[in-house]
């Protein structure tokens, strides 16, 4: 059942603001947060770097779509998805029937700049592609941002705003009824239960 004001889903490549976000945006709304890179970790008991390395990203991506799919009727929760969830079309079509599926974008340079200045971000996630960060950046966005594009009610660009705007943002759609319609309105007919 749709329920954008029980349930935000954040998505969007890494460094977009997910995280300082969906914490801001969880305490104005009264609800939990989850970071669903930070649970995966805490239940695997291992950084995603060290479940790729033993593993590899197959295994990962594995463990990444069985937690979202125990999200699609989590309720009275704002997600943090990690920036490859939305690859998980079938349980992603799912999870956007439950929630405000909200795209938080930037562009490449800002991407990169916020990357290379978090010291925890190499350490944490290896690299996808191999190449140096600004291609693999460039090459990831382009096969991902029609699905972050298909997969979303709302995309906020995060490249020059702080927290707060963005949070802002977020709660004017939450109280826009025309919004809430139409979004409500492209859903498929036959909605799921939870």
């Amino acid at each position: 059942m749709f329920i954008p004001k029980r349930k935000i889903i954040l998505t969007g490549y890494r460094a977009t603001g997910k995280t300082l976000v969906g914490l801001t945006l969880a305490e104005h709304l009264g609800l939990e947060f989850i970071d669903m890179d930070e649970l995966l970790v805490a239940r695997a008991g291992k950084s995603i770097r060290q479940i790729v390395a033993q593993q590899g990203w197959g295994q990962f991506r594995l463990l990444e779509r069985d937690l979202l799919a125990e999200m699609v009727c989590r309720k009275d929760v704002v997600l943090s998805t990690g920036g490859g969830a939305i690859l998980h079309q079938d349980i992603w079509n799912l999870l956007r029937q439950t929630g405000l599926v909200v795209w938080l974008t930037a562009d490449i340079d800002t991407i990169c700049r916020r990357l290379s200045e978090d010291p925890n971000s190499s350490a944490q996630r290896p690299t996808l592609t191999d190449s140096d960060i600004y291609a693999e950046v460039a090459q990831v966005l382009a096969e991902r941002d029609p699905l972050y594009e298909k997969g979303s009610h709302l995309a906020v660009d995060t490249s020059n705003k702080s927290a707060g705007e963005i949070v802002h943002i977020i709660e004017t759609a939450l109280g826009d009824d025309a919004f809430l319609r139409a979004v409500e309105a492209s859903l498929p007919k036959d909605p799921i239960y939870c």
